[in-house]
């Protein structure tokens, strides 16, 4: 649970509450008697004896207003509790069920929540007959399509973060993921929620038992102390304000404990592997059987069609560090999560290969390996973590449910791999959360956590985005070891050439999701690129000898929209070489001498005039 500020809204409304509280446990030994007491004195006004009056009986209606307290709030609490168990695990269960049964359930559960409460209610005392345990059941029913929208809503939108994506590729069971990972993310919601679902149960149950339909007697609560005052209220309005009053100011306090709670919230201070994205074969030649990871007529496509990622094909070698660069929107991130199986449920990848070593991911790949074989290090360094869970649970996760390690020898081995990622106090860290560390320390603990099952393939994701130089150094510095000492294959993404050159042996270039050249580091380095996109990214990077009173090189246009992709090549709009074959034509990955492709129309031009 994340800290809340402190709110004076928030005080009154839990001192309003408590007030009821110590009200409904002392009420019925000091005002029982005068509650149940007949007397001579019916219809009295309010006095200094009888503060609300008193009813055709003759009894005490502060008394009984009193003694009520007890059992409406009883009521109210099993309203409440029934509504946010019903509605939280409805909601959860449908989340975990799948996207088809996810869908369905939401479409049910915005058909039930279209009816007002109190009418849905009513329904189901007319069928189950008047009574408190039937109001109870009635309201909290009624009220539990409101907990399934919000937790849906809410997981939904904790889905998407990076610590529940690794968790996934971890191979995180999806119950243990909504228990250990979304709900503890989305708990402060749901408890403002509580609180306002306690206010709407108390005027709920109280306009049942007003109605009659309620409690019944000789039991009474607030709303039938309510209906019995307004007999006579034309004579005697106090026994039908005084409930009234005692209501309102309940249902204050909740409202205010509501408010609260929303204002106190801090806010500085997340799948089942059957519904991950789909990754369907296609036919295609085999790949080259020594690389270590192979993506073969890889595409990445929403399901209206359009391709985010098309019809690319790439090797990564065993203890090959591979760039892949390019501005953002170029498909860069989802090629790579493409490859950990990680992609959002709404996109397909269809590939003709997909493999890490020999694990398939076209078919359903172990999620023991998936989670030993891979890892990914993510864009930002705040998401990386569960906000809610310390550091050693989250980094031990993987050897304990896959490699069966101990918890004290994971928590060994955490520490040894955060050490050797130059965190200090790695035994320390291991105790604190997330947010109790730097922004280059959290990264770093990121890379520790990524390579501590020894992964295969490392997928470090825009490592370096939003440190400062100097930490930026040293993360890529990180990579750079574990490549050289550890011998891991890396696909690192960046949008920063100069990241690129620092630490790659080999680098890809991507413009609106396709691949437009490949060329070694040496020939990047040098600045050495045959596609006029390279060129221009080339360009657009400062270095040491650049002029600081020139500006930098920049390209006109944005790159298209998948959907509206040219039926040549996409970066004809913006190129400075373009021809009308630019634009009917789509250019080829063609050889560039022995170490390079491009796919450019202007490459070919070339030849021809030097032949």
């Amino acid at each position: 649970m994340k800290k809340l500020r402190r709110s004076p809204v928030l005080t009154l409304g839990l001192a309003g509450l408590a007030l009821f509280v110590v009200l409904a446990a002392v009420a019925p030994a000091v005002w029982g008697d005068r509650a149940g007491t007949l007397t001579d004195q019916t219809h009295l006004p309010a006095s200094a004896a009888h503060w609300f009056g008193t009813d055709a009986l003759g009894r005490d209606i502060f008394a009984r207003t009193m003694v009520a307290t007890r059992l409406t709030l009883l009521m109210c609490l099993a309203t409440t509790a029934i509504a946010a168990v019903g509605g939280i695990g409805f909601g959860a269960a449908i989340w975990v069920a799948g996207p088809r049964v996810r869908t369905l359930g939401q479409r049910l559960i915005d058909v039930l929540i279209s009816y007002p409460s109190v009418i849905f209610a009513l329904a189901l005392v007319a069928i189950l007959g008047p009574g408190a345990g039937t109001s109870v059941v009635a309201i909290g029913l009624a009220t539990c399509p409101a907990f399934a929208r919000l937790t849906t809503n809410l997981a939904a939108s904790i889905a998407g973060r990076d610590f529940v994506s690794t968790a996934r590729l971890l191979g995180v069971s999806p119950a243990r993921l909504l228990r250990r990972h979304i709900l503890p993310n989305i708990a402060e919601p749901l408890l403002v929620l509580l609180a306002v679902a306690f206010t709407v149960s108390l005027k709920a149950l109280s306009g049942l038992s007003f109605l009659g339909v309620g409690v019944q007697a000789p039991d009474y609560d607030w709303g039938s102390v309510l209906n019995k005052g307004l007999e006579g209220i034309y004579l005697n309005p106090w026994p039908a304000l005084g409930p009234s009053l005692v209501i309102i100011l309940a249902g204050l306090a909740g409202g205010l404990t509501g408010d609260g709670l929303a204002a106190a919230i801090n806010p500085s201070a997340g799948r089942k592997r059957g519904y991950r994205a789909t990754i369907e074969a296609v036919t295609s030649a085999p790949p080259p059987s020594d690389a270590l990871a192979v993506a073969d007529h890889l595409s990445v496509v929403l399901p209206d069609g359009t391709r985010l990622v098309d019809d690319i094909s790439f090797t990564v070698e065993p203890g090959e560090v591979l760039g892949l660069v390019g501005e953002s929107g170029s498909g860069k991130s989802l090629t790579a999560m493409a490859l950990a199986r990680l992609l959002p449920d709404d996109l397909t990848a269809v590939a003709g290969t997909l493999r890490v070593g020999d694990l398939d991911l076209t078919g359903r790949p172990p999620a023991a390996r998936l989670a030993t074989e891979i890892g990914i290090v993510h864009q930002d360094p705040s998401a990386s973590f569960n906000p809610t869970l310390r550091l050693g649970g989250q980094l031990t996760e993987a050897l304990r449910v896959h490699g069966r390690t101990p918890r004290r020898a994971a928590a060994r081995q955490a520490a040894e791999r955060l050490a050797a990622a130059r965190v200090t106090l790695p035994e320390q860290r291991l105790k604190q959360y997330a947010h109790e560390l730097s922004g280059g320390m959290r990264q770093r603990a990121m890379i520790a956590s990524a390579l501590l099952t020894s992964p295969k393939l490392l997928i470090a994701d825009e490592p370096t985005t939003a440190l400062d130089v100097t930490v930026q150094a040293e993360v890529l510095g990180l990579l750079r070891e574990a490549n050289e000492n550890d011998g891991t294959t890396i696909l690192l993404i960046s949008h920063d050439v100069g990241v690129i050159s620092a630490v790659c042996d080999r680098v890809l270039v991507m413009y609106a999701g396709r691949i437009v050249e490949a060329l070694p580091i040496e020939r990047l380095r040098a600045g050495d690129a045959d596609h006029p996109y390279t060129q221009a990214l080339l360009a657009a990077t400062p270095t040491l000898h650049s002029a600081v009173d020139e500006p930098l090189a920049s390209l006109p246009g944005r790159p298209p929209h998948p959907a509206d992709r040219p039926t040549g090549c996409a970066f004809a709009p913006r190129c400075p070489r373009a021809r009308r074959q630019c634009s009917d034509e789509e250019p080829l990955l063609t050889p560039t001498g022995t170490t390079g492709a491009a796919a450019c129309h202007a490459l070919t031009w070339d030849k021809e005039q030097v032949g």
